[in-house]
């Protein structure tokens, strides 16, 4: 298939793109029957660090679909809602597309399913809804959980603007079909990375809730993603166990383009506290929108 590559930034004004968009989901397809094992050719950390996303984003997204269902009836805002329904149907296609990629690997002797029963557990049972609340404590749990998909929404949409501006990938000779998946999941979580935001401000305008969001997920964001650098590196069956991840081998690689870097990532965080602080200051609407206008598999999906 047509390689992707990533599309600079155009002029337009950000706030000005961003307030115009009507967020649609689009139902791409993939053919994974030709992806190696490692697609970013010998670079099997960098290929299994970002390959994490592939083990967190289908429970993850699901449960993102879930608790947005709920907050529905909360919404007092029509356009609001518009954008909620959006994002709900570009959630559901993200999980499908990267569970397609789990069943690859596991077609290829790479195993998946333990580590993804813990987070299967993990937004299900310890994340997911409370049977049994009153009206008051059940909306305070929606807004809660609306707060923490704010947060996790923060670094996916930094992960794609990323995504949409890593010509090492492209160096790397990176598969594809592969590139093609991160930067049309990548485009729409720049697309859509205030809908969360938005909500969370909607239900409660308070800063705190924000911090709280941010203090519970980011932690935990990390610690999933080691943990599956770690399992995905250790069930390799062609590695043995031979490879351990660290975070020095982490940034000699984020320096050549081939993953996001650590020290960015941090900040970018740093950043969603600032009291003054919206979505729309980071990534282009506008780039988002000219690589999805060039995708191979969004281009498919529209019949282009």
């Amino acid at each position: 298939m047509p390689r992707s590559t990533p599309v600079p930034a155009l002029a337009a004004p950000a706030a000005r793109v961003h307030d115009s968009l009507v967020l649609e989901p689009r139902d791409v397809r993939f053919d994974w029957d030709r992806l190696p094992l490692h697609w970013i050719p010998d670079e099997p950390m960098a290929t299994h660090v970002i390959n994490v996303l592939h083990l967190l984003l289908p429970e993850g997204e699901r449960w993102f679909v879930k608790v947005f269902k709920e907050a529905l009836p909360l919404i007092r805002d029509d356009q609001l809602r518009e954008e909620v329904l959006g994002f709900i149907g570009q959630e559901a296609i993200h999980a499908e597309a990267h569970q397609e990629v789990l069943d690859h690997l596991l077609g290829q002797g790479l195993d998946p399913r333990p580590y993804v029963r813990q987070v299967a557990w993990l937004f299900r049972r310890v994340l997911g809804d409370k049977p049994g609340l009153g009206p008051a404590r059940r909306r305070e749990n929606i807004i809660e959980r609306v707060a923490f998909i704010a947060a996790i929404e923060h670094f996916t949409a930094f992960l794609g603007n990323w995504a949409l501006n890593s010509p090492g990938l492209d160096r790397a000779e990176a598969d594809p079909t592969m590139l093609d998946l991160l930067r049309w999941h990548g485009a729409e979580e720049v697309e859509h990375r205030s809908v969360a935001f938005d909500l969370m401000v909607h239900l409660d305008p308070g800063y705190l809730r924000r911090v709280r969001g941010m203090a519970v997920s980011g932690p935990l964001l990390v610690h999933l993603w080691v943990r599956g650098a770690r399992f995905l590196l250790a069930a390799d069956p062609t590695l043995h166990g031979r490879l351990k991840p660290t975070w020095r081998e982490a940034g000699r690689i984020a320096k050549r383009g081939l993953l996001p870097d650590p020290v960015g990532s941090i900040r970018s965080g740093l950043r969603y506290l600032r009291p003054g602080y919206h979505p729309t200051q980071e990534g282009s609407s506008s780039q988002a929108l000219g690589y999805l206008a060039t995708s191979p598999a969004a281009r498919a999906a529209a019949g282009g």
